[in-house]
């Protein structure tokens, strides 16, 4: 890789010792520098990137836009990549990256997430496959948003990647309820910082609602079982952020 084509992956991490070795090893070959921000991990994270090759920053979390825009701001190639720790690279999108930084033809690249439930891919359910703007030119990007729901964006011209990136976020029921407890956490200060409050009969409705949603009308039962389970949690996840919005105006 020319030095004009200089590419640096960078990671946020919290206690992602399960993960984060796939990630950094599915990108190893093609990037010239590893970047990993961890939010003080309590167990092996910092010490397997460092074994990797990473360079380790320890930064406070206080929202997924802020700390994905420390982690830029510490990237030194002309081109990032950016990956979430339950995340890799197949490795024909790993030469395809290689391919497309080395021509002036954009500016950033979105590639297709197809997303896995209990180690298995999800064709329906609101999970299907997904174009993310993840690999732009350095100078010109950055990340926009709130605690939750990041973005992205890059100035100037966007192109399509052809070949996919995997997405596990939840191989075990216990990953799931851990990582539902820190989202819904998060949900619930944003809407309580844009000016929504408590309403009993909306946190009611969201219950069969969103279960209708997401195994009926976006086709969850064609994933099977994890179809069902998948509308099931979903549903639980927007009731408990409600509850938790409850919660913050008592306190």
């Amino acid at each position: 890789m020319n030095e004009t084509a200089r590419l640096s992956l960078f990671v946020i991490t919290k206690n992602e010792e399960k993960n984060i070795a796939k990630c950094i090893l599915s990108a190893r070959n093609i990037v010239n520098e590893i970047i990993v921000v961890d939010s003080f991990s309590q167990d092996k994270t910092a010490l397997i990137c460092r074994d990797l090759g990473a360079i380790v920053f320890e930064h406070k979390f206080e929202g997924f836009t802020q700390q994905k825009n420390f982690a830029l701001s510490k990237v030194s190639g002309n081109w990032a990549l950016s990956l979430d720790a339950d995340e890799t690279l197949t490795p024909q999108l790993a030469a395809e990256i290689k391919q497309a930084i080395s021509s002036d033809q954009y500016d950033g690249y979105r590639l297709t997430r197809v997303n896995n439930f209990w180690k298995k891919q999800m064709h329906h359910s609101g999970l299907k496959k997904e174009a993310l703007l993840r690999l732009v030119r350095t100078k010109n990007a950055k990340f926009t948003g709130g605690l939750v729901h990041e973005k992205l964006t890059v100035t100037g011209k966007v192109g399509q990647l052809k070949n996919v990136f995997e997405h596990h976020p939840y191989d075990t029921i216990e990953t799931y309820l851990q990582k539902c407890n820190h989202y819904t956490t998060l949900a619930a200060k944003t809407m309580y910082q844009n000016g929504k409050r408590f309403h009993l009969i909306p946190a009611l409705l969201c219950l069969p609602f969103d279960f209708i949603k997401r195994y009926f009308l976006q086709l969850g039962f064609l994933d099977g079982f994890r179809g069902f389970i998948w509308a099931v949690f979903s549903a639980f996840y927007t009731f408990v952020k409600h509850i938790k919005l409850w919660f913050l105006e008592r306190n």
